[in-house]
């Protein structure tokens, strides 16, 4: 049942890195030798899956059309992963970083060196939109990330989140979680607001981090890849998830059958928002960690209920954000303001490392339309 590296290493006829990688995937398992801890074995069923997939490979624009939805990923980076179940930033679980850390560590973390946040202009308005003007405006003056050394780039990103936070958190020199609590009213809900910035601060390559190392890929200001990313955080299969979540809780919330109206919902073909994630298949550890934390009201602990009941599929990070502002009575834009926030923080450490690559995302398409010179 299991094999040496060496024979792990014939079988798959690839390099040792490969082969940690799959480890650190979930795709092989691996133990401990028995006869000596140093070493480490790995499961033969794994790896021979892994062989009959290699030998009937598809073509390598089926593989890069798969990478992009879902699949391997397809930049290499150093800040975070989803490895055997569980969320990674630069190597450490971020659930347990969750129990007492705050967002500005997890910068420090993430970006190597955190300067603090800038001194900056006092704002008139707050919300996504004061976020994203913000952007635009530090975008048209600031340099652009090319040919940059790493502290300046760092000078950078802090106040380019120094812009996102006095629009989303509000002014003062409090830490980021405090600042958010005190603007949306609720002091009470500050320890829980930092948990679920930290759980949220990074989810490697996610549509809005891609797009934000895509627009740095070309050179461009590290505002103008933040805003990039904002942009593409407010769809509803992304950012705006969780107000799918408490819109339909709340439809819901006076009818005692929720399981039969769940059931009815389903059988329109659609799916129940905020629960399942294909990176998670034995349930979302940010969701649990959060969830764990605050006291769900009683509408939506039915709701979950009956929604794990008739799918089959745990809660997810985006019921657990709505949730969280329906325990805390937060106004309706607080969970993507939370969520783009701490995202933030993630997004710019993946600008910093793409800016450093000095390489340019290019993808070609796989053209589909009518043949060429026929029209």
């Amino acid at each position: 049942m299991w094999l040496s590296a060496t024979e792990a290493l014939r079988r798959l006829n690839v390099k040792p890195q490969t082969l940690y990688a799959n480890v650190s995937r979930g795709r092989i398992r691996a133990k401990a030798d028995p006869a000596d801890p140093r070493r480490r074995l790995y499961h033969h069923d794994d790896v021979d899956r892994l062989v009959r997939r290699a030998a009937g490979r598809p073509r390598a624009d089926a593989v890069a059309a798969e990478a992009i939805s879902w699949g391997d990923p397809v930049l290499p980076s150093a800040v975070s992963t989803v490895a055997s179940g569980r969320l990674w930033y630069g190597g450490q679980d971020a659930v347990d970083l969750a129990e007492t850390a705050s967002l500005e560590d997890i910068a420090e973390l993430l970006w190597g060196d955190f300067p603090g946040l800038p001194d900056i202009a006092p704002v008139t308005s707050s919300g996504i939109t004061a976020a994203m003007s913000a952007l635009v405006e530090r975008a048209a003056a600031d340099p652009p990330s090319t040919f940059r050394y790493p502290a300046a780039l760092r000078a950078d990103a802090a106040g380019v989140l120094a812009d996102v936070a006095a629009a989303l958190a509000g002014p003062g020199e409090d830490a980021l979680h405090e600042r958010l609590a005190h603007r949306l009213g609720r002091p009470r809900a500050a320890d829980d607001l930092r948990r679920a910035l930290v759980l949220l601060a990074d989810h490697e390559l996610n549509a809005s981090t891609f797009a934000g190392r895509v627009a740095i890929s070309t050179g461009a200001p590290l505002a103008a890849g933040a805003l990039a990313a904002l942009a593409t955080l407010t769809g509803p299969l992304h950012g705006q998830a969780a107000a799918g979540v408490r819109g339909l809780v709340d439809d819901l919330s006076g009818d005692e059958a929720v399981t039969e109206a769940l059931r009815d919902w389903l059988g329109e073909g659609r799916g129940v928002p905020g629960f399942g994630h294909r990176l998670y298949p034995h349930g979302d550890v940010r969701a649990a960690a959060l969830l764990g934390a605050i006291a769900m009201p009683k509408a939506y602990a039915r709701f979950r209920e009956a929604a794990e009941g008739l799918t089959g599929e745990e809660a997810n990070i985006d019921f657990a954000l709505a949730a969280l502002a329906a325990a805390y009575d937060l106004p309706a834009a607080a969970p993507i303001e939370i969520f783009a926030l701490a995202r933030s923080v993630g997004w710019l450490a993946h600008m910093l490392e793409q800016a450093q690559t000095g390489a340019l995302i290019r993808p070609r398409a796989r053209y589909v339309g009518p043949r060429p010179g026929e029209t």
